[in-house]
């Protein structure tokens, strides 16, 4: 019985996912053509940048996000981020502000990659630094937002100002940002998701 009762709630997330991401993606799709023509104006290159993470059980995906910088900017820097990166585009900055490079997260969702919430993917290298006790938050279907994501919104502007972000990164942020995904999966369910996702926009409109 208590099976039954979680593969409903599963079933229940993934539906609500779907339908709001779509819903979500008719009604944007005049502000994504903008922001995609605004990306071709601004610097040459693909208006979509596509990364592999690691999703739920480990499997791997392609995620989807607006460029933000340069062309082949992971082949002339580290993947870690920092507010004041010279591979950040001029729309990038304005972009990566308000959080509208991950708008594209929502094919993602639709596809059954991610969820609207739940912990952040991370990228392979990172991933196989995680502990026994830390690949927990795989069990899950990786999000858009989560706790971590609210707890670190200005994570940029505080690499940007340490000697060695990625060092900052790994040792510091990274376990802090798992703790709290650990316990989002204690404590998920679709009111606690809405939550989450109402605290997210309105930090994006305090920003």
């Amino acid at each position: 019985m208590a099976r039954l009762c979680v593969n409903m709630l599963v079933l229940l997330k993934r539906i609500f996912d779907f339908l709001l991401a779509l819903i979500s993606l008719i009604f944007i799709i005049p502000l994504l053509l903008a922001i995609a023509i605004w990306i071709k104006l601004d610097s040459p290159g693909p208006v979509f940048f596509r990364q592999t993470r690691v999703g739920q059980f480990g499997r791997e995906f392609r995620i989807y996000k607006f460029r933000t910088m340069v062309p082949d900017a992971e082949a002339l820097g580290k993947q870690i981020t920092a507010a004041n990166d010279d591979r950040i585009t001029r729309s990038g900055k304005f972009l990566r502000k308000y959080k509208l490079d991950e708008l594209p997260q929502l094919f993602n969702v639709v596809k059954g990659d991610m969820s609207l919430v739940g912990p952040r993917p991370e990228v392979p290298k990172y991933v196989a630094l995680y502990t026994a006790e830390q690949r927990r938050v795989l069990q899950v279907r990786p999000g858009i937002t989560d706790m971590a994501s609210i707890e670190f919104r200005n994570e940029s502007e505080l690499l940007a100002n340490v000697p060695h972000p990625e060092e900052v990164y790994i040792q510091e942020i990274m376990p802090q940002k798992l703790d709290l995904n650990m316990q989002y999966i204690a404590q998920a369910g679709l009111r606690f998701d809405l939550q989450i996702v109402f605290q997210t926009l309105w930090r994006v409109l305090l920003c």
